[in-house]
């Protein structure tokens, strides 16, 4: 198409799930309380890891970093998916660059987070008596450090290269957010470029943290397995359960939307299991975190009393 007949666009319109006008009602309701649940529960978790000095560990660290980065992906598009739900359906250019950005940045760089997590896990319990001395401050700051600006480059590339092509005029987007391929194909030129990099994108950031993980996991069972007694390795298990919950529900819903297969009838229910990823799996991982997690739950009760003892 020649791109001299291009019309600038300056918004678009997300009409996801806007044929079901009773559904969308609903699903407001569901995701303001979620997303209330996720700020408290999250903001929770932040604040307690800080408080309590026997939480300064290198877990404690990456799960505090995981519960900031799932407040900013919800912050990123749950408030606009809320405004849509009202009927208030545009959003600037700008503004959808910017949520894409955000968006992209921090899925990516939960991708990479969780993979670090792994290896931590990895080293505390098939190297404990070097923990210490490998999950020293400055290798997990830097390994945190790392996956926020692998996140970030990797969005800013995408999103410049997504919001840099021409739209001819067609700016109806059918989806609940600014969502990088619902993009793409309002675009009046060839994506090819946009779909390498995409690729290669998933490969770097999604298959080789899945399978980094898997090996991670498959050392942990290998040396839990030889633990003697069944209360030790009942123990070892306990580390590390929170984390494996989280990493099959990110991980599992991913392959989920991406292997299932597609139908006309489909796009509905593709639109459900993305809020679904944007919405329940962050509100459940600092409820994970903190029900399977003893030190957390001793952190509470010693911050219960102090509270409670200050207003007596």
């Amino acid at each position: 198409m020649d791109k001299g007949n291009s019309t600038a666009v300056i918004e678009f319109i997300l009409i996801g799930l806007s044929q079901y006008p009773g559904l969308q009602m609903f699903l407001y309701v569901i995701c303001l309380v979620m997303y209330l649940v996720i700020l408290l529960g999250n903001s929770f978790l932040i604040i307690i890891s800080i408080l309590d000095s026997r939480l300064h560990t290198p877990m404690y660290f990456f799960l505090g970093n995981l519960s900031f980065l799932d407040i900013c992906y919800t912050s990123a598009s749950i408030p606009q998916i809320l405004i849509n739900f009202m009927n208030e359906k545009s959003i600037s250019f700008v503004g959808c660059g910017t949520q894409m950005f955000f968006s992209l940045a921090l899925g990516s760089t939960e991708c990479v987070l969780l993979t670090v997590m792994s290896y931590d896990r990895y080293v505390a319990i098939c190297r404990p008596l070097r923990y210490p001395v490998i999950m020293n401050k400055e290798l997990c700051g830097w390994m945190a450090a790392s996956s926020w600006v692998t996140g970030m480059l990797n969005s800013l590339v995408q999103t410049v290269l997504a919001m840099g092509l021409p739209f001819c005029g067609n700016n109806v987007i059918d989806y609940l957010t600014c969502e990088i391929l619902a993009v793409l194909k309002l675009a009046c030129t060839d994506i090819s470029l946009n779909v390498i990099i995409m690729i290669i994108s998933n490969v770097i950031l999604l298959v080789i943290p899945v399978l980094l993980i898997i090996i991670s996991y498959a050392f942990i069972l290998f040396t839990i397995l030889k633990i003697n007694s069944a209360e030790g390795r009942k123990k070892a298990f306990s580390t590390c359960s929170a984390h494996l919950t989280v990493v099959t529900m990110f991980y599992g819903t991913i392959l989920f939307m991406y292997m299932k297969p597609k139908s006309k009838d489909s796009h509905a229910t593709d639109e459900l299991i993305a809020l679904f990823y944007a919405v329940v799996i962050p509100m459940l991982n600092p409820i994970i975190y903190s029900l399977r997690n003893k030190d957390v739950k001793a952190a509470v009760k010693k911050l219960s009393k102090s509270i409670f003892s200050q207003t007596t």
